[in-house]
This record gives C-alpha cells, sequence and structure tokens, in this order.
C-alpha cells in the first residue's frame, strides 16, 4: 500500500508545483506541456505497475506452491529414516516423486464463496428448465406428463455383464501383479541369473496383463455388443487397472532391486493392504501410504452422490433437447460444406456444456466420492484450468490425476532413459500416447474408428502447446484459449452425432479394412 501511493503523492506535489509556477511565471504554454507529460508518464507507469504486479503475483504463488513442497518432504524424509527399516520402500519413492499432502479440491473452496455459488445455481436452474421444456414438449405431443429416460437406460444398458467383467479384471489386478512381485522379490537376490528371472517373470506377466487387461475387455465389449455408458465403464476401467498396475510395478520394482534384505530377512514387500487401497483411491501414483482425514463426511457423501445423479440426467436432457433432434435429421441430406458448418456451430453449445459436465461429475464429484469414503486427504484433482492462458498450462491444470501419471512414468522416465537430451520428443511422446488411448477408448464405445479425438490430441493439441505457451499471459490469451475449446467441443459433438446416425442408417456392407476405417457420414444419405 505504502509503495503504490507514494509515487501518486510525489506526481500530486509536482503537478501542484507546476501550476503554482504557471502562474508566476510567464511561460505558461511550456508548464501546460510538462503538465502533460507527467500525466501521461503517470498513466504510463501506472500500467507498468499492474503488470509487474501481475507477474510477482504469479511467481509469488508458484514460489508458495514450492515452499509448501519442500516444507512436507523433510517432515516425510524424517518419518522415513525413523521408519527405514522396517520400511525402506517409502523412502525411496518420495526422493523426487509426487509429494501428496491434505488439500481440499479447489471449487469445494470456491462454492464457499456466494459469487461462485450463485453460478452453481444458475447451472441447477438451467438443468430445471431442461426437465419443464420436457414435459410442456411431451404435454403437446402426447397430452400428458411424463419424462421417459429411455436413451439413459439404453446408454447404461446390460450392467449385469458389466458388473462380472469388471469383477474379473478387478480380482486379477488384486491378486496377479502382487503375488507374481512377491514371488520375483523373493528368489531376486538369491537367483544366479538376476537378468533371466526379471526378464522371464516380466514376460510372464506382459502375457497375462495382455489377455485380461488388454483382449478380454475388448471381447467382452464387442461380443456382447454393449451400449455406449456400459462400454465406458469397461474401457475406462481396463485403462485405470493397467495404469495402476504400472504404478504400483515401477514405484517397488526399484526399491526391491537396490535393498538386498539379510539373511533371515524378507525382501522389502509393500502390505496387501496398501495395495487395496491403492486401487479404490484417487490417485493413480503408488505410495504405501497417504495422508487421510480423520473421519468421513457422510453429508458430504450424499450431497456429492446426489450431484453425480443431476449430472447424469442433466447430460441426458442436453443430448436430448440439444443433439438429438437436429443430427437426427440432418442426416437426410449427404455432407456438405453448409450443413457440416451449420451443424458444427450448433454443437459449440451442447459441446461445451458436455465438457464442463464431464469435469464436474468426474474430476470433482465422482474423485471426491471416492476421496471422502477412503479418508483421502489430497483432493487436488484438477487446478484452475479455466484460468490458463496457454493450452500448455490447460494440459497440465485439467486433469492432474492423469497428468502426473503420464509426468512421472512417461516424460520423466523417458528423459532419464534420454539422459535429458530429447525433451521435446519426451512431450510429443506423452502426446502421442494420450491421443491413442483417448481414440482407443472412444473407438470402442461407440463402436466405430473416426479419428477425431486422435486429431485433435496429437495434431492441433502439439500446434497449440509449442505456439500458446507458458510466456503468454495476457487475458487475449485465455478468450482464445476458451473459444477453441468451444470451437472443438463442437467438432466432436457435430462429427460423433453425425456418424453415429450414419452406421445406423448405412450399415457396413463388408469387412475389408477400408469399410472399417472410412467414416460412413461421408456419403450416407437416407429418407424418414
Amino acid at each position: 500500500m505504502v509503495t503504490s501511493e507514494t509515487p501518486n503523492g510525489l506526481w500530486r506535489r509536482n503537478i501542484k508545483s507546476l501550476q503554482s509556477n504557471d502562474i508566476t511565471s510567464h511561460g505558461g504554454s511550456h508548464n501546460y506541456a510538462q503538465i502533460e507529460d507527467v500525466a501521461q508518464w503517470q498513466k504510463h507507469v501506472q500500467k507498468v505497475k499492474v503488470k509487474v504486479l501481475e507477474q510477482i503475483q504469479g511467481q509469488l504463488s508458484d514460489l508458495l506452491d514450492q515452499a509448501l513442497m519442500e516444507s512436507v518432504q523433510p517432515f516425510t524424509r524424517t518419518n522415513n529414516v525413523d521408519e527405514g527399516k522396517s520400511h525402506p520402500l517409502r523412502s525411496h519413492r518420495m526422493e523426487g516423486g509426487k509429494v501428496f499432502m491434505d488439500r481440499p479440491s479447489l471449487l469445494d473452496e470456491l462454492f464457499e464463496i456466494n459469487h461462485i455459488r450463485t453460478i452453481y445455481h444458475m447451472f441447477i436452474a438451467v438443468l430445471l428448465v431442461f426437465c419443464l421444456s420436457t414435459l410442456a414438449v411431451d404435454y403437446i405431443d402426447q397430452g400428458r406428463l411424463v419424462l421417459e429416460f429411455d436413451m439413459l437406460f439404453y446408454a447404461f444398458g446390460n450392467l449385469g455383464t458389466v458388473t462380472w467383467a469388471w469383477g474379473i479384471m478387478f480380482g486379477y489386478t488384486l491378486f496377479v501383479p502382487y503375488y507374481t512381485l512377491m514371488a520375483w522379490g523373493t528368489f531376486y537376490h538369491s537367483f544366479s541369473s538376476k537378468t533371466g528371472l526379471s526378464l522371464g517373470t516380466g514376460l510372464v506377466l506382459a502375457a497375462l496383463q495382455t489377455c485380461v487387461l488388454g483382449l478380454f475387455p475388448i471381447y467382452v465389449v464387442i461380443h456382447y455388443q454393449l451400449p455406449p455408458a456400459s462400454r465406458f465403464i469397461v474401457i475406462l476401467e481396463q485403462i485405470r487397472f493397467l495404469m495402476k498396475t504400472y504404478s504400483f510395478i515401477r514405484e517397488t520394482v526399484p526399491v526391491v532391486m537396490k535393498n538386498k534384505p539379510k539373511e533371515g530377512e524378507t525382501p522389502p514387500f509393500p502390505t496387501f493392504s496398501s495395495y487395496l487401497y491403492f486401487l479404490f483411491c484417487p490417485t493413480l501414483i503408488y505410495r504405501e501410504s497417504y495422508p487421510r482425514n480423520p473421519h468421513i463426511r457422510w453429508n458430504y457423501v450424499g450431497v456429492t452422490a446426489g450431484m453425480i445423479l443431476g449430472c447424469l440426467f442433466y447430460g441426458y436432457f442436453i443430448l436430448v433437447r440439444l443433439c438429438v433432434p437436429v443430427f437426427r435429421n440432418e442426416t437426410n441430406q449427404p455432407l456438405s460444406r453448409r450443413t457440416l458448418v451449420l451443424a458444427l456451430f450448433h454443437s459449440t453449445l451442447p459441446g461445451i456444456m458436455l465438457l464442463l459436465l464431464c469435469f464436474f461429475a468426474f474430476l470433482h464429484c465422482w474423485l471426491n466420492l471416492f476421496g471422502e469414503l477412503l479418508r483421502f486427504a489430497d483432493r487436488m484433482f484438477y487446478k484452475d484450468w479455466w484460468n490458463s492462458t496457454s493450452f500448455a498450462n490447460y494440459y497440465r491444470t485439467w486433469n492432474v490425476v492423469v497428468h502426473d501419471w503420464l509426468y512421472y512414468y512417461g516424460y520423466r522416465d523417458f528423459l532419464w532413459l534420454s539422459r535429458r537430451k530429447f525433451r521435446t520428443a519426451a512431450m510429443l511422446s506423452v502426446f502421442i500416447v494420450s491421443a491413442v488411448v483417448h481414440e482407443y477408448a472412444f473407438t470402442m464405445a461407440f463402436g466405430f474408428f473416426y479419428p477425431v479425438m486422435f486429431c485433435l490430441f496429437a495434431v492441433f493439441g502439439v500446434v497449440f502447446n509449442f505456439t500458446m505457451n507458458d510466456k503468454r499471459r495476457s487475458p487475449v490469451c485465455n478468450i482464445i484459449m476458451w473459444t477453441c475449446l468451444f470451437i472443438g467441443q463442437g467438432v466432436q459433438v457435430c462429427l460423433y452425432c453425425q456418424e453415429w446416425y450414419a452406421q445406423i442408417h448405412c450399415p457396413r456392407t463388408g469387412n475389408s479394412f477400408w469399410e472399417l476405417v472410412t467414416p460412413r457420414s461421408w456419403s450416407c444419405s437416407y429418407k424418414n
């Protein structure tokens, strides 16, 4: 406050002195010119001050985050030194890795502000308007008030098949990797050929992973012809189990290799309870222990579960009221430039609403629900991605859970293998992996190949990541980022909806390669 007011006082005194000199002297015009120069200089300094304060605020935030991380690390290292004899696994993983700490989700903090909570209330009001409009349309068309959620029941059909398929994947993930690791670690230090043992065990585990967590979910999805939402559940759980298994092995194997047990002692294996907890807790980075809350807030659990249910109905109304009527009629005519452009811009509103809905339902509600039930204290599942002025920052803050896994096991391990020589290649490899996994999930869920997601991630995502980097901090860049998100979501909703109805009304006539990879919406034309 002092530093910001002192220059203003000096400028005021200068202006007053100049004005007094103007009265008593004959060089009035010259003094007025000086006053104008001082006023312009004052405006310039004010602009510089605003820019400097913005830069200092960003740097101060980064410094505080770094100081908080560094303040936690000595505590964890001290605890690990005290428990190093019984748990050498902890001290190894804490060095240079992700540090978990007790912190709430950002939206939970923001919802305590009345202005932010009002925005949340506005979205609830939009949901009520969707309900009222659906009731009104049904009353006009059918003469009765009814809410039929036929599409919602169709999307989540065959949940019994999903349940037993998930049970098989979970049972395999719970027992096979854990006891395979224990068997390998038991014989590792006493085996004559450590490389042969490790290679053989790795090949056997990789074959089992491929069969159970690789091919089995694909077989279930295709053979039983699951609907889209049920497919998403199976495929996303497949990806989650694979990522968690990799993290568990990646964090545990180096510790077993480096810590040779004494005679009569067992290797430093992680406990089975810690591994079981890891399979359910909302993180993809394995630790033997995490910060825990003292108790479960059951009121918070009930409210969060209700919000998840509300998000399901919200998504249903968005599709039924804003997407289905448009694209069901638009496929009456072949794809043209005009129909594509009109459908694309029509899809921007439902597209961005679905993006925000998926973010709120999964990254906030779903993860916080499991975090609360398991008393998991570190709730930083996302950061303030909506304030991003660069796509590089957006990718880091949108989904912190997946970003941490890609950073530590993809980007950083790539740099370690290349001896920190190929940072650009490491970044590109992470983008490619993320694009392939996203495209795989969408292809399996929708039942057709249309590489929209892959192009957005691997092509436009890479371009935006390097062009709109962290050096750009202007508010205009935030507007550009949101504009790109609107257009990108509109492209996804438009093309996927068009292809969905084209696959229904113009089914494939063969199973050739080009028949499978060529979108049907490019040539489909039918009449009602």
